[in-house]
């Protein structure tokens, strides 16, 4: 599942590495994670926004929305934010793919009513996950240092330009504040709605959710890099599925 962009990431980029400018980088197990104490210090930050607001909304929102609903409004956001995949596609040398994911847009956007709908998967057009810091890593880029970044969670010197990227070809960037906001807001609880299954996974799952976080990220990222197949071992089965995609986008 792709994950959906707007200002507050971008926001929350710039106060992270106002952060760590002006924090020297502190020894601890995780050569990696240079930043750890801040990075910490904005999980917890983020994890208190997530159990204080974001969950309680998104259950009110599931209990007035339908499934069909939230289906639809999915279906939208991944939809409007697909030129990013498709950029990405072209950057990767995946011509198969870029005019697949090309005609996904152009069928969702015209018969699935501007997204709403997702008539391409029936039509055998399915949905990727590509983005800038995948490219990078293509590219031969190394992750850089691990980053928290406050309201958008796990990343990397290396996938954090994503967000901007993202953002300037999502077209909703481009409208008038008074909808790109309330649609950003709609979009967020959205999101937040359909992870709720996945809440408990991260504590269920380690002493540490920080590092369980971190070095799930961190796998996950190698294993969309090699689009799947990474080299090596070590990879586990999980990051195959949704419910530790679904932590890194909580947390």
């Amino acid at each position: 599942m792709r994950h959906q962009r707007n200002l507050l990431p971008i926001v929350g980029l710039l106060t992270l590495l106002s952060l760590i400018t002006g924090c020297a980088s502190t020894p601890n197990g995780d050569p990696g994670d240079p930043y750890e104490a801040t990075n910490r210090k904005i999980y917890n930050f983020n994890d208190s926004i997530d159990r204080n607001v974001l969950q309680p909304v998104a259950r009110g929102y599931v209990t007035v929305a339908p499934k069909p609903v939230r289906s639809g409004v999915t279906n939208f956001f991944d939809n409007v934010g697909y030129i990013n995949v498709i950029l990405n596609d072209a950057l990767q040398g995946k011509p198969g793919q870029f005019f697949s994911d090309t005609g996904r847009f152009v069928v969702n956007s015209t018969i699935g009513l501007g997204g709403l709908f997702d008539p391409a998967k029936e039509m055998g057009l399915m949905a990727h996950d590509e983005d800038l810091g995948q490219t990078f890593g293509v590219w031969g880029a190394g992750e850089g240092a691990y980053l928290n970044i406050p309201l958008a969670g796990p990343s990397s010197f290396r996938d954090a330009p994503g967000f901007l990227s993202a953002l300037l070809l999502n077209p909703l960037t481009y409208l008038n504040p008074i909808v790109t906001l309330p649609l950003s807001v709609v979009n967020a609880v959205n999101i937040r709605a359909n992870l709720l299954e996945a809440t408990n996974i991260r504590d269920q799952a380690a002493l540490d959710p920080y590092t369980f976080v971190r070095e799930a990220y961190r796998q996950q990222r190698e294993f969309r890099i090699y689009d799947g197949n990474p080299p090596g071992d070590g990879f586990d089965d999980y990051l195959e599925g949704d419910g530790d995609s679904a932590i890194l986008r909580i947390y």
